[in-house]
């Protein structure tokens, strides 16, 4: 989160959560925490992750975070609502996250620099009479970010509890064999089609691959060529492309056309990055297929 001065209140709650917009969810948890801080900012991360995806929200969570106002950071995407699992706010240099303890902000706290305190949610006195423990993040969790933005110290809204006994964000590595091959897989596909790999541009320098080289990549169970360039617009029509995305991660791309939808990826999809001169296993049980370019420059 960016700096800003201190206070004793804090103007912005980020928001997150995988309630979608078609509810009252969300604007009856904006509603909560106006009437507790009305002086509050309340800025929509997003609403849109998939219902249920920690995963997801983990990473458009740890995306997000750096660029989000100095304040408190509320996320939620809870299918463990209402069962012993913990709310919990985690204060950081520059402010706090508030959610439940499923993952869900490990990723992003680490991206923060680590927790400094972190509470279980476990005030009666700062949360909402409820007929049931079904909508957490409006009893439990809302009311915590709008206290924690009005100036409330952090004991006051439960125990502090260890930050090692936190559930930590489970994130897909890749792996690399000897000969140079990298093996990784989809991370995230945005509303262009573009698919984010859990790769980096570092890993293709290490095999001394560089921007404008061609080498094989494999999607599932196809193989085919592809070339790394530097924006979108640098590919032939219909050229699979890779580039480094404004996160700095590898990204697979058409230039104004959906790549996942062409290339029938999803989220999870195994890709395999081979470098020339590497090799893989059983190469022969993997067709060529008609619609994956060759490499080569306009």
């Amino acid at each position: 989160m960016s700096e800003q001065s201190p206070s004793d209140q804090l103007q912005f709650v980020s928001f997150l959560s995988d309630y979608g917009l078609g509810d009252e969810f969300v604007g009856v948890c904006k509603g909560v925490m106006l009437g507790i801080a009305p002086h509050l900012t309340i800025l929509d991360v997003t609403h849109d992750v998939a219902a249920f995806d920690v995963r997801a929200g983990a990473l458009a969570l740890s995306r997000a975070v750096q660029y989000l106002p100095a304040g408190v950071v509320l996320a939620i995407v809870d299918p463990g609502v209402g069962t012993a699992r913990r709310c919990v706010a985690i204060e950081v240099e520059n402010g706090y996250l508030v959610g439940p303890d499923n993952g869900l902000l490990a990723p992003a706290v680490a991206m923060l620099g680590g927790p400094l305190r972190t509470v279980a949610l476990s005030s009666a006195e700062h949360r909402l009479d409820a007929p049931s423990e079904t909508f957490a993040g409006r009893d439990v969790m809302a009311p915590a970010a709008a206290y924690l933005a009005a100036g409330t110290p952090l004991t006051d809204l439960g125990d502090l509890i260890d930050p090692v006994t936190l559930v930590p964000g489970m994130l897909p590595l890749p792996t690399e064999s000897d000969d140079g091959v990298l093996a990784g897989e989809v991370l995230w596909i945005d509303r262009f089609g573009n698919a984010q790999l859990n790769l980096d541009a570092d890993m293709l320098r290490a095999r001394d691959i560089g921007p404008g080289a061609g080498f094989e990549v494999r999607i599932g169970d196809v193989s085919g060529r592809v070339r790394w360039v530097d924006t979108f617009s640098d590919a032939k029509p219909s050229e699979l492309v890779v580039l480094v995305d404004s996160y700095g991660l590898l990204t697979l791309a058409l230039d104004r056309q959906s790549c996942a939808a062409r290339h029938k990826l999803r989220v999870g999809t195994a890709v395999t990055l081979i470098p020339a001169g590497a090799t893989v296993a059983d190469p022969q049980a993997v067709p060529e297929p008609p619609d994956v370019d060759s490499g080569g420059t306009r």
